[in-house]
């Protein structure tokens, strides 16, 4: 070989190299973060937060990645903790991460984001509750798919009134009781947290067997709404009252049983029936999908997690990068229509404005009759997420009282 030969030879070499190390680099993956409760009372919600968060991680790498490269789903369990999910924050920055979803608290999700906030992550909650979430303690970097309490207490306040009117509540709240209560006292009383302690629920649930309430409203979530309704089994409350629940989900009744649940009120954002309702193709493929991979239909938790990622994957698209503040401003006022009708991203406080349902727990025959003996909700009644959800004149309002 000539010498020439030998140097055109050596440039083709490198140029090769090179070639090779920019297809590696743009190979490389986007890391995302899932702090989720992996155990604790509300790991059945962590359990559809994980299979949310991988459906979406695989479609999208499905089709060709993001900017060109994979996405690559790193989690940690955070029990639900505040403690364990700031913990969790800072590991998954460490480890790349460019977004952060997950939580099913309020405490968690606030610590959680206000650390994202300091490590400059997009941090999106599915299920955290309390309205302070994207009031009081909102921020740019925090955003809320799922409902809040208010949220949820306004369509049943508006369907309770209806259906219901002049009756006698006893409500009862993650930290009070209150009895001879009428409807719009679920205003003040969606003003909770979401972590209850089980010695004064059930000691309130025995002050509501003595009482005249016609109506019985749990205020509490997870595994808690599961102890609580052995008890409301046990004094056979369920005979003379209508049991509510304000934010009903799918695990819920997976963990008491229809029987346990058959009867009892809630309200939900989303069921595996929606995109029938809407005539959503989308959202009927996502159901086929989940039911094909589990076997189980999805519930608001996984379509809630599903949707973050894939709404934060959107605006990655659209704003051509992960840069935080970029994907932000991207998210901002964004209206789409994923799984379900319209949503938006409210730029005020990041909370996902959207509709919301009142559903009744089947009849445990009736849920046994379907072929994956899951289908347990039936709508009752549906509302606008513009009416749901409080006005920005609220939440300035809130944000200025807390100040």
């Amino acid at each position: 070989m000539s010498t020439k030969e030998n140097i055109m030879l050596k440039h083709l070499m490198a140029a090769l190299l090179v070639f090779i190390a920019q297809k590696g680099l743009a190979a490389e993956p986007i890391v995302i973060g899932l702090s989720y409760p992996k155990s604790g009372v509300h790991k059945w919600e962590g359990l559809s937060q994980m299979r949310g968060a991988l459906m979406a991680t695989e479609e999208i790498n499905a089709e060709g990645g993001l900017l060109g490269r994979p996405l690559e789903l790193q989690s940690r369990d955070s029990a639900g903790r505040a403690e364990k999910a700031i913990g969790n924050v800072d590991a998954l920055a460490d480890r790349g991460a460019v977004m952060i979803v997950g939580g099913a608290t309020s405490a968690e999700a606030i610590a959680a984001g206000r650390k994202a906030k300091e490590r400059g992550l997009p941090y999106f909650t599915p299920l955290a509750y309390a309205n302070e979430v994207t009031s009081r303690y909102g921020h740019e970097y925090l955003f809320r798919e799922g409902p809040s309490a208010r949220m949820a207490n306004n369509v049943l306040m508006e369907y309770l009134d209806s259906q219901m009117p002049n009756k006698r509540f006893f409500i009862i709240t993650s930290d009070d009781a209150i009895p001879n209560a009428r409807v719009d006292s679920l205003v003040a009383a969606s003003r909770s947290g979401d972590v209850a302690d089980p010695k004064h629920y059930r000691a309130a649930l025995k002050a509501a067997a003595e009482s005249n309430a016609q109506v019985l409203v749990l205020m509490l979530y997870g595994e808690n709404v599961t102890d609580a309704m052995r008890i409301v089994d046990t004094l056979r409350l369920k005979e003379r009252m209508t049991i509510v629940v304000p934010n009903l989900s799918h695990e819920v009744v997976v963990q008491a049983g229809p029987s346990l649940m058959e009867g009892v009120i809630g309200s939900d954002s989303w069921t595996w029936r929606t995109p029938q309702r809407e005539h959503n193709e989308r959202g009927q493929a996502f159901v086929d999908a989940f039911v094909k991979q589990y076997g189980e239909y999805p519930s608001s938790a996984v379509a809630a997690t599903y949707g973050s990622v894939r709404q934060w994957a959107d605006a990655v698209s659209r704003a051509s990068t992960t840069n935080a503040p970029a994907v932000i401003r991207a998210l901002e006022g964004h209206s789409y229509r994923l799984l379900k009708d319209d949503q938006v991203w409210r730029a005020l406080d990041h909370q996902n404005v959207q509709s919301m349902s009142v559903v009744r727990v089947r009849k445990r025959a009736e849920v046994m009759r379907d072929a994956l003996k899951q289908d347990y909700f039936e709508e009752l009644y549906w509302m606008e997420g513009e009416v749901a959800a409080p006005t920005e004149e609220e939440v300035r309002l809130e944000r200025t009282a807390t100040r």
